[in-house]
């Protein structure tokens, strides 16, 4: 393209704007000439001179002039404030999979590769590999409000979980009646928790391995934790503490006297005895 040619060729948005406002304004030809010469319509040469003239009056046209050409679409708010988080989450050495995590807990619904896309374009390296106590560590150090626990309302929805073994026993403790068991139980519930959904909170904690339950809310952010108990989220270590003070050993007593028939009838009771003494002797237990 020679210089004659870019005059009168514009290619750049801005710069055709400009090239049709002066033949329009300037050089005085008719709306329908310009517009037949730059592809527009004769209405758009009327909004194009209309906007010249405004940001000729607020004295803004040499920053309109010479703007620079945004390419694609302008990224969301939205989308910076998760990028935020995406990078405030990587600083602590999370994972993609352990981000895309907490993020679907908070409602950020991203797939893992706008995740890694993120990390990458702000430098971060490859993470080294952590066993399972480092990990622990890392989370207890991150400081994360998890959403407030509710029941889960039976949308179809995605997520990623570290958890997702313990779905498994989901079949079992239906086909064995289990859940009934726990529906008929004198175990206390909450207003917005009923007592099935509770103790399965307790039970999923177990099946995860979590040992020490006021170390930290770590279960708050595994959506899987949650589902296994028919929530979004389980519960945060408070709620444990103070259900766990509201269940008494009579309670319990009961309960494991209707499990103990259950398993009987089905034929799953072997011989149960305990050791006491010094020399280990056996001594059957039963519960009638």
């Amino acid at each position: 393209m020679d210089i004659v040619s870019y005059f009168d060729s514009p290619q750049n948005l801005y710069h055709k704007k400009y090239a049709a406002a002066r033949a329009f304004l300037y050089e005085k030809k008719s709306a329908q000439d310009v517009a037949k010469k730059y592809g527009y319509t004769k209405a758009t040469i009327y909004s194009i001179a209309r906007d010249f003239k405004e940001l000729f009056v607020k004295k803004k046209l040499d920053d309109y002039l010479f703007s620079k050409v945004q390419l694609g679409r302008p990224e969301k708010a939205s989308a910076i404030q998760i990028k935020d988080k995406i990078i405030s989450l990587r600083k602590h050495y999370l994972s993609v999979e352990e981000i895309k995590e907490n993020l679907d807990a908070q409602g950020d619904k991203v797939s893992e590769t706008f995740i890694y896309n993120s990390i990458k374009s702000a430098g971060f390296a490859r993470l080294p590999k952590r066993n399972k106590l480092v990990k622990t560590d890392i989370h207890s150090n991150i400081k994360i409000e998890a959403p407030m626990t509710e029941m889960l309302k039976g949308d179809c929805e995605l997520f990623n979980s570290s958890n997702v073994g313990l779905l498994c026993f989901l079949p079992l403790i239906k086909t064995y009646g289990v859940d009934n068991l726990i529906i008929n139980s004198s175990y206390p519930e909450t207003k917005t928790i009923p007592k099935i959904n509770s103790i399965l909170s307790f039970v999923a904690l177990k099946l995860s391995n979590i040992k020490r339950y006021s170390k930290d809310d770590l279960w708050c952010m595994d959506r899987g934790l949650g589902l296994f108990a028919g929530l979004n989220v389980l519960p945060k270590t408070t709620w444990f503490s103070s259900y766990s003070h509201r269940i008494t050993r009579d309670m319990n007593i009961s309960f494991l006297r209707e499990m103990n028939k259950l398993w009987q009838k089905n034929g799953l009771l072997s011989d149960t005895a305990a050791y006491s003494g010094p020399n280990r002797s056996v001594i059957p237990i039963q519960i009638d």
